[in-house]
């Protein structure tokens, strides 16, 4: 064997890479001195995509399949220095492979509180998180954007700035979306597709696309979330006789041989009915035990004004007259106040609809 021959054989001749990580998106082939043999053979995978860097300009991208580095195959590579020649020579340049598979379960969240304007609780603060997949769809400007001359990239350097543009994407749709929130729960599928396509048009310019994001909760600030469980137990708690009643009923269900069982009986029904007796309504009180103080005066309601995608208020039903005398408040304005079931017309509303009363006949002649 001759000592050229010897050479020829020390040079790279099959290309290949088998990913064992699932997490890097791009490997660049190593080679000392980065010689490559003429007619070497390039083997790209499924899921993989390979992008020939010579002299560092990229010089074309392979598909799946088996290729053959020469020169009537890679028609692209006839323009660049040398290879006019044909020479069997060795060359210098760059193989990179790019994983063109799906990264999924990849995690998102709001870092801070989002605020937003919500038609029933006013303004107010949500955090989210959820999942989301991402893909390199176009590999050489993957490459040319992203990747730069990094030999081996992961997706824990780009994963940052994705969820710093699902976070703002996610921001913008759900203050315009006009979604309450309690509603949001129900519409986590469609928020999702919204912020998905949002995405996708940023990273397209990365040559990455977002096929997948998933929402998986919608919270308010634990304060908001305490008053929510609060209304809701009140909401239950409707006819306080049967809650004495079954207060009592735990009270005396105290294991019968315990210290003082008995004692918690007691004061556990006395308290019950004494608290069912100061609950009851004004009418069923034992009127032959005291005098029955009048009733508090009726709470006058303060009331906002919807108009133009923006509230004004709080109004005193005084200043809302007003206004109605003044052709300012009209029969279809939205109006709101505390207790109510979202925005009603303000003809719709009987404390309201009385302002707008009806014009008298002209006064009879002389």
């Amino acid at each position: 064997m001759g000592i050229f021959d010897f050479l020829s054989g020390e040079f790279i001749d099959v290309i290949h890479w088998v990913d064992d990580t699932r997490d890097t998106m791009v490997w660049r082939f190593e080679r000392e001195g980065h010689e490559i043999k003429y007619g070497a053979k390039l083997t790209v995978r499924e899921g993989q995509a390979a992008v020939f860097v010579h002299e560092g300009q990229i010089a074309d991208v392979f598909t799946p399949g088996l290729y053959m580095l020469e020169t009537n195959n890679m028609p692209v590579l006839t323009t660049l220095q040398h290879w006019d020649h044909g020479f069997k020579s060795p060359f210098k340049s760059e193989i990179y492979f790019v994983n063109t598979t799906r990264f999924t379960d990849l995690k998102w969240g709001t870092k801070n509180p989002i605020m937003l304007r919500d038609p029933e609780f006013g303004p107010t603060r949500i955090r989210a998180y959820g999942t989301y997949t991402v893909r390199v769809t176009d590999p050489a400007k993957f490459l040319v954007e992203i990747v730069g001359t990094d030999g081996e990239f992961t997706m824990d350097e780009i994963g940052f700035q994705i969820r710093n543009i699902i976070v703002q994407e996610f921001s913008r749709a759900v203050a315009g979306a006009g979604i309450p929130v309690l509603d949001m729960a129900a519409n986590t599928a469609e928020l999702g597709k919204l912020v998905a396509g949002a995405i996708s048009e940023t990273i397209a310019a990365y040559g990455l696309s977002l096929p997948e994001l998933y929402i998986e909760n919608i919270s308010l600030p634990p304060a908001v979330e305490a008053a929510l469980d609060k209304r809701t137990s009140m909401g239950l708690v409707q006819d306080l006789d049967r809650y004495t009643q079954f207060s009592a009923a735990e009270a005396l269900g105290a294991p019968e041989g315990a210290a003082g069982g008995a004692m918690a009986a007691g004061l556990g029904a006395g308290m019950g009915m004494a608290m069912g007796h100061a609950m009851r309504p004004w009418g069923a009180r034992d009127q032959s035990a005291q005098p029955v103080p009048p009733p508090p005066p009726p709470v006058e309601h303060v009331w906002h004004i919807a108009e133009k995608g923006e509230t004004r208020g709080p109004f005193s039903k005084a200043d809302m007259g007003r206004m109605a005398g003044e052709g300012a408040l009209k029969r279809t304005t939205h109006v709101w106040t505390p207790g109510q079931d979202g925005w009603m017309h303000a003809e719709d509303v009987a404390e309201l609809a009385q302002l707008f009363t009806v014009l008298p006949p002209p006064p009879p002649e002389a």
